[in-house]
């Protein structure tokens, strides 16, 4: 499971993150990759990288899999889990671009540097079944795609690829966006305001304090009500002025959906928890991390760690 959630501030600049939930890590590292490094996708030959990408990921064989991203033109982008059924990917098809599901994170930050570029592309686009190697299957996904104007929903099913727009600014997991669009039409009267006294009979009734507005929030950690709590908090939180406190409104909006231990077991009896959460700001073009055992925030400026490297590279 995971969230992800994308807000832009008063100066233009935009804010990207997400928890990353699951029972075990992979060794993800924070990874940078550089301008003019080639890699070879399995159906479309070389890719050169057009702009220094930073994020989380898993090298194998040299080859950065990214779990979320960011290049310096301006794109993020973050796979979630798209499990149960839903995600439908597909063997390559002729005429169409066919790109595998691990590759797709960074092949939108190696060739596109905004979400319209994105969307133009994804017209033609393939989301293929293809193994990253024999001992890893396709991991079931779909895709939040942002830039500093909007952002998007990349979700292929057995219908076929579709590109959300998403206002909540704001992803989880299954089932589709379109479900979860739907579901928020259940939460409109939930507010951040002191509630009125009113009447009742011949008694009045007044709060008991504050936060019964939003009684009825769905607290519990399924993709269903952490998509609720999200969106509501992106909503609703207060407008910040600079980076620090739009970090800060960041991490603790992803914190508020955040997966501790204890709470919801996996199928192989595993908790399954936040291994990390991070953040992107176009700002400074700055990359923040922290794991669930060391909270600490770290952040990496891509500009102070591009120059130099000639390959994909781990940094933290």
């Amino acid at each position: 499971m995971c969230t992800a959630v994308w807000f832009v501030d008063g100066d233009g600049h935009y804010y990207f993150g997400r928890n990353l939930d699951w029972g075990y890590g992979y060794g993800q590292k924070v990874v940078v990759t550089p301008p003019g490094w080639q890699w070879r996708s399995r159906h479309e030959g070389m890719v050169t990288v057009s702009s220094a990408i930073i994020g989380t990921a898993v090298l194998l064989d040299g080859m950065p899999m990214y779990f979320d991203c960011a290049n310096e033109r301006g794109l993020a982008v973050a796979g979630l889990s798209f499990a149960a059924g839903f995600a439908h990917y597909l063997p390559a098809q002729k005429g169409r671009t066919n790109i595998a599901s691990f590759e797709l994170p960074l092949w939108l930050t190696s060739c596109f540097s905004s979400v319209d570029e994105v969307e133009e592309a994804a017209a033609r686009l393939v989301i293929t079944d293809d193994q990253s190697s024999p001992r890893y299957a396709p991991s079931p996904l779909h895709w939040i795609v942002a830039d500093g104007d909007r952002c998007v929903v990349l979700e292929q099913d057995d219908t076929g690829l579709h590109v959300y727009h998403d206002g909540f600014g704001v992803l989880t997991n299954q089932p589709g966006f379109d479900f979860h669009r739907q579901n928020m039409r259940n939460y409109m009267a939930l507010s951040d305001s002191w509630p009125a006294s009113r009447d009742m009979g011949s008694e009045s009734v007044s709060p008991l304090g504050v936060g019964t507005g939003l009684l009825g929030m769905p607290g519990d950690p399924s993709s269903a009500s952490r998509f609720v709590r999200a969106a509501f908090l992106n909503t609703n939180y207060p407008r910040q002025s600079g980076e620090k406190d739009n970090l800060t409104r960041l991490f603790r909006t992803l914190g508020s959906v955040a997966m501790v231990k204890g709470m919801s077991k996996m199928a192989d009896g595993r908790y399954e928890y936040t291994l990390y959460t991070a953040g992107w700001s176009s700002a400074t073009r700055t990359y923040s991390f922290s794991t669930y055992d060391d909270p600490t925030i770290r952040a990496f400026r891509l500009e102070d760690l591009e120059t130099g490297i000639s390959r994909p590279t781990v940094v933290g």
